[in-house]
Formats: structure tokens, sequence, C-alpha cells
């Protein structure tokens, strides 16, 4: 079903762009003002110059200045396998691996690629823009399969390493591509990408246009996690559903089982246990009260804090969504609230770009 590629990435010289952790960065979604002009600061090749650029037009002249300079230089077409090692919001140390290639892009009626999450036009609007003006995907967007990865990293020294990331050059980049043929892929964390992609290329309308840069990661990969986001309300709400008593929210929150959704909701007044109808998740609990001042956050303790500091009115820690009920929403053509799902740690970008 996927039809999956190499590609002659776009990679940086560090002899010419210098160290590679001066030039990487999170993927512009997730980056505030501040640590956009903390990252730029790093090197005037830093990628956030062209993810979070001052215009469109100054991200097409840097990327061709670059390619000029040297501080850019194309690489032999392939598929990469990455490993990324890192300490997740639980204090656990995991290393997720995957492999990052080219993407033919579809619309999603194909059935192809999921995915989970509802979109907003005005970050697909900005990312078409730029895409317009580069004519390069600079940044992978993040993709799941079910099944055993086809490949796991080799033993050798890595061809690319930094932040807990490395990436070597695929023995079998053909086989690898091919084995995808019979997948269905679903969207981890891109969405607003992916949907720019097919946007791309319905404007194009060439072969090359359609190619997109991904990670695709095995379901069943030991390093996948999925991470809870709890939802702060700045307005009293009160869900409805059974209840019971929280004595200690953090602790109940991690005894909570059973297929029916259940949160806990706080306030300064107490915790409660809220259980809701069997057949639906967590989050959509809890996006029975809408959006009107929430906010999300990782970070259970915050949660808390921000409620009994007075910053906000009531809380509702949730358990992580599984991966399983993600992918049989999406194929029921089901999407899910925002924030659904948390995955740990983002892609980093400025490893690898992919000219159209």
């Amino acid at each position: 079903m996927a039809v999956v590629k190499s590609f002659r990435a776009l990679r940086y010289d560090v002899d010419v762009a210098g160290p590679l952790e001066t030039l990487v960065a999170p993927p512009y979604d997730v980056i505030s003002p501040d640590q956009r002009d903390e990252l730029a600061a790093r090197s005037e090749h830093n990628v956030v110059r062209l993810t979070l650029p001052d215009s469109e037009e100054k991200a097409a002249q840097l990327l061709e200045a670059w390619r000029s300079e040297g501080a850019l230089v194309a690489d032999e077409p392939t598929v990469w396998l990455v490993s990324q090692n890192y300490v997740g919001p639980d204090g656990v140390a995991r290393s997720r691996n995957g492999i990052v290639a080219s993407l033919k892009v579809e619309p999603y009626a194909t059935g192809t690629v999921l995915p989970h999450e509802r979109t907003h036009a005005g970050p697909k609007e900005g990312r078409l823009r730029l895409l317009r003006a580069t004519g390069v995907q600079l940044e992978p967007i993040f993709l799941l399969y079910d099944g055993a990865a086809p490949a796991a990293p080799p033993q050798r020294e890595p061809d690319l390493e930094v932040e807990g990331a490395k990436l070597w050059r695929a023995d079998d980049p053909q086989g690898l591509a091919r084995s995808f043929a019979d997948k269905q892929l679903l969207i981890a964390d891109g969405h607003h990408r992916y949907e720019t992609a097919v946007a791309y290329a319905e404007e194009e309308g060439t072969p090359a246009s359609a190619q997109m840069l991904v990670v695709l990661v095995s379901t069943e990969d030991e390093g996948l996690e999925i991470f809870s986001t709890h939802r702060v309300f700045s307005t009293s709400r009160r869900l409805d559903g059974d209840r019971e008593t929280a004595a200690d929210p953090e602790a109940e929150l991690g005894r909570l089982t059973g297929e029916r959704p259940a949160v806990i909701e706080v306030t300064r007044g107490g915790a409660a246990i809220v259980r809701g109808e069997a057949g639906t998740l967590d989050v959509q609990l809890v996006d029975t009260l809408g959006h009107d001042g929430i906010a999300y956050t990782p970070d259970a303790a915050e949660a808390l804090r921000r409620v009994y500091a007075g910053e906000a009115e009531v809380a509702y820690l949730m358990r992580p969504t599984r991966i399983e009920d993600v992918f049989a929403f999406a194929r029921r053509g089901e999407v899910l609230p925002q924030k659904t799902t948390y995955f740990f740690p983002k892609l980093i970008s400025g490893l690898l770009f992919h000219p159209l």
C-alpha cells in the first residue's frame, strides 16, 4: 500500500557549517520565540533559520546560499536507519528505532496513510508557502506501522550522530523500501505537514512533488512509548459520570485500570476518579467539556501545581492513549481530539533534508 523509496538527501557538511550540535533543532511547532532566537544564535547555519524563517523568501535564499558555499551537500540515494536514545518523562531510559525514507504522499481517502487528529488551516497555509519557496522537505514527519521492523540498527559506527540520535546508511535500501509495500501507515506526529505535502503535490502535479521525508517506526518497537497529556482549565468544569474520591491524585492515576474511560479530576476542594461510558477513550471523555480556557501539560505534578496555586480551576489527569486504540479509531475513519498522543522524544530537525 505504501510507496517508500530511497532519496538523495541534502545534509550538512560539518567542515563548512560547523558541529552538528550547533545546527540541529526540535521541530518547528514546539519552538517558542525565545528558543528560536537562542537556536539561531548558535550558528548562522542553524536549521531553525529555514524552518522558522524571517520570511519564506529568506528561507529559500539561505538554502541556495548554503548549497552554493558547501554548507549543505547532496548525498548518494539511500534509505537511512535511525536510533534515538532518550530518557522519557517517566524517568526510564529507552532507545527508539526507525527508518528514514521518502514516502509518496496520498490523500487520506486511499487508506494508505491514516490521520488520528484534527488539523487547523492556519499552520498549513504557512507551511505550504515555505514548501513552495524552498522546494525542499525540511523536516521529517513520524509515522507508525504494524509488524516487525525489517531491519535493526547496525553494530558499526553511525554515519551521523547528535543529541542521542544516530543515523546509518542502509546496507539494502531497496529491500527496506519494498518491505513497506503492504503497510498501512498512521501519522504519529506531523498531520499539518502531511496535509501540506498532499496540497503541494496536487498543485505541482509532478512525481517529485509527491514525495515526503518520513521516519517510520514499528508499533512493536520496544522504545516506542506514548505518554499522557493532561488537561488544565482556567474556568470551572465538571464531567458527568460515575465518581469516587481520590485521596492521592497521582497515585490513583497510576492504579487506574479497565476498558471504561477514566480520569482524575482535581480542584482545590479535592480530587475524584470520574468514569465514562465504555467505547470511548479518556481523551474523548474530557473533550466533552470543550476547549475554552484549556491548556495542556505532560507533567502531572505541574497540572496539580497550577490548580493548587490558583492558576487554574480544574485539572484532568489522564492515562496514556494506547497505540492499538489510536490505530483502531483511525481505521474507522474517526479523528480524535488534539493532544490525544504524546510521543517522546520529538524527531530532530536538521539531520537530513529532502529536495523535491
